[in-house]
């Protein structure tokens, strides 16, 4: 049996296991919570190994320039959170748009500037 087959006859397995088994579906939601919680970690992790790595290129920037790297970053935070909130609507939709795109366009800044050479 080719590998593809066999993968797609389990994933049909554990989908009628979902189904026709009671509670099932609560063990589903159970096993989604568990892997989100697994990458939240990961991220949380991950940008922690980062400030960890680059605390004195962070120290480096001006204090204008950090406020508005952490600002930005809080902003794409907080529109990730809220991002069920707003995408209900089609204002919403685009505030969520627009928002990321000042949060990444902040970022965005305070690393080009970052990056350019001033006596």
């Amino acid at each position: 049996m080719p590998p593809a087959v066999r993968n797609i006859a389990i994933i049909a397995l554990v989908a009628l296991a979902i189904v026709a088994i009671p509670g099932g579906g609560t063990a589903a939601d159970l096993v989604v919570a568990v892997i989100s919680l697994a990458f939240l970690a990961t991220i949380a992790f991950f940008a922690q190994r980062m400030y960890m790595e680059n605390r004195l290129t962070l120290w480096s920037l001006t204090t204008a320039h950090r406020a508005l790297l952490y600002g930005g970053l809080a902003l794409a935070f907080a529109t990730l959170v809220a991002t069920s909130r707003l995408m209900a609507t089609n204002a919403g939709t685009l505030a969520w748009i627009l928002l990321l795109a000042a949060a990444g366009g902040s970022v965005f800044y305070v690393w080009n500037e970052s990056r350019r050479y001033r006596v």
